[in-house]
């Protein structure tokens, strides 16, 4: 985990991916349940550099050397779960109709059927929660999910640029977050890079 900027900067296809899947591993594994003292340990020791996923990196870690597991553990039930609902709902459906299980979702299933993407033994959300997606991006990232670039693009643009920055821009202002503020922040940059980097793809 300390070297995913290590893996941005070196510069080749390989190591690219690599600090692509490693960026998203980390927020999938942030957003899928409260992260216990470990893993906000391992968060603190992550060292960022002057790029923007850089920059978000290192206050991430600012963030997660300050935070207390149990602190987080009562942040994320406020914003995610709350009583009746959080002060987000993390799921692509909701965003793009203002509804749960809707046809986004079924798209989602759809698309993971082609790509042989299962969903693992326990998990109860949804396909479309926001953790989910980022740890099939990461998938799609390494290979270990069969697929070529245009067809991690078009996953990208249907299911996570289609709703997630305006997600990760959400958490980031959320009255519930603290330690999560950064996490929206690192969210956010990530979007706007992937974003970028195929926009360029297709000039």
């Amino acid at each position: 985990m300390t070297d995913v900027a290590d893996a941005v900067r070196d510069g080749t296809a390989e190591a690219i991916d690599l600090g692509r899947a490693r960026c998203y591993a980390l927020l999938g594994a942030l957003l899928a349940r409260p992260p216990a003292a470990h893993l906000l340990g391992q968060v603190a020791t992550v060292t960022g550099d002057d790029t923007p996923v850089g920059e978000a990196l290192g206050a991430l870690a600012e963030a997660a050397a300050e935070a207390d597991e149990d602190r987080v553990e009562r942040e994320f039930h406020h914003l995610f779960v709350g009583v009746g609902r959080g002060e987000l709902l993390p799921y692509g459906s909701y965003y793009q109709t203002g509804f749960l299980h809707e046809r986004p979702l079924a798209r989602l299933r759809g698309e993971m059927q082609d790509l042989g993407i299962v969903r693992a033994d326990g998990v109860v959300e949804p396909e479309d929660h926001i953790a989910q997606l980022c740890e099939m991006m990461a998938g799609l990232a390494t290979g270990a999910f069969p697929s070529d670039p245009e067809r991690q693009r078009r996953f990208f643009e249907r299911h996570v640029a289609s709703w997630a920055p305006r997600f990760f821009s959400d958490l980031e202002t959320a009255k519930a977050a603290r330690f999560y503020r950064a996490v929206g922040r690192f969210g956010r940059v990530v979007m706007d890079v992937e974003r970028d980097a195929y926009a360029l793809g297709d000039g």
